[in-house]
């Protein structure tokens, strides 16, 4: 059965003008700045609280990279999160483009499977109660440096209660950051998945999904496993307490930048952020490596490769979507797509 409980109880973790012909172009942007009131003089703590401008109204978007072999285009969307909870991003020129494609590329995606039924899984609730909470009853004040600690009460009293202090460091890190985005004027909902689905549906392309399935055969010995086990996951709420306490005006400066269609802007800012780190906090544990999640992550990239060359074979006109932080990566798929001899035209060239 697809989401099983454990991959909900893990899916904040798991949870990516040209030259020539030209791709169409987005309308002008109705740009309206709008103070967000609840944004945090600067705290002992890190947290900002001056008033920050987050934009609203319709955006463009980025615009989109094109990938040339021959005659044949592809025409990657780059995505980042979060974004404007109040922008109305324009659609039109994704919408031109899948009119005119073959095929639409989804991102890549990780699913887990289970043979159990729903009944059997059902049955499992009560053990899944505590998948989320540190072993052993521990609170985080017993868990995590003093120092660590006191910068995580410090944010979670603004934005959650003293229950979150029950919370492994990981879904602590999960729960502070949904909240805190929240409350800036950003969002971390998939515009770009809505986007594309509702032109897909009008224009009929076919849809490609990269998906690598992870196959969990004894679900409750897994779950048991995982609320036992030892997990580097220390790293995932620093870097989480990091991102909120020093970059929040990056997060907001780039999120006004990918609507705004301002890709140099976009380059010229870090895209690494704590993410990476509470992967590896996953992958890198006994229960990741027993399930075999790095091996699955990188098979995907893989797939995803294998996908876009078949494409860019076979098609005059291709859509995909990609994380840009993959995309735009020392070594990540624009350069591995270069590495092939292809010519890649960023949407500002």
């Amino acid at each position: 059965m697809r989401n099983t409980m454990l991959a909900l109880a893990m899916a904040s973790l798991l949870a990516l003008p040209v030259h020539g012909q030209q791709a169409p172009q987005a309308e002008p942007a109705t740009t309206t700045a709008t103070p967000v009131a609840s944004a945090p003089a600067q705290l002992a703590d890190g947290i900002r609280t001056e008033a920050t401008v987050v934009v609203t109204g319709e955006q463009p978007g980025p615009g989109l990279w094109l990938v040339r072999k021959g005659n044949h285009e592809l025409y990657i969307l780059g995505t980042i999160t979060p974004l404007p909870t109040k922008m109305q991003w324009q659609t039109r020129q994704l919408d031109e483009v899948i009119a005119n494609a073959q095929e639409v590329i989804h991102a890549p995606s990780l699913a887990v499977n289970s043979d159990i039924g729903k009944f059997r899984a059902l049955m499992l609730l009560p053990s899944l109660v505590g998948v989320k909470n540190n072993p052993g009853g521990k609170r985080l004040d017993a868990v995590l440096p003093p120092a660590t600690y006191m910068r995580w009460s410090a944010f979670r009293d603004r934005f959650l209660d003293r229950d979150a202090d029950k919370l492994r460091p990981m879904f602590a890190a999960d729960a502070l950051w949904k909240a805190a985005i929240k409350r800036s004027g950003l969002s971390n909902d998939d515009v770009a998945k809505a986007a594309v689905a509702a032109a897909v549906e009008r224009h009929h392309p076919n849809v490609t999904v990269v998906k690598e399935t992870i196959t969990v055969k004894d679900p409750k010995a897994a779950i048991k496993q995982f609320k036992a086990a030892e997990i580097e996951d220390m790293v995932c709420l620093e870097g989480t307490l990091d991102r909120l306490g020093q970059d929040m005006e990056v997060l907001r400066q780039r999120a006004n930048a990918w609507a705004q269609g301002d890709v140099a802007a976009i380059r010229a800012m870090p895209l690494n952020d704590q993410y990476q780190a509470c992967m590896d906090a996953v992958t890198g544990s006994g229960i990741g490596r027993s399930l075999g999640m790095a091996d699955a992550m990188r098979r995907l990239q893989s797939a995803w490769m294998a996908k876009a060359d078949a494409a860019l074979s076979t098609n005059a006109t291709t859509f995909a979507v990609l994380p840009m932080r993959d995309m735009l990566a020392p070594g990540g798929y624009l350069d591995r797509l270069k590495a092939k001899g292809h010519t890649v035209i960023a949407p500002d060239e």
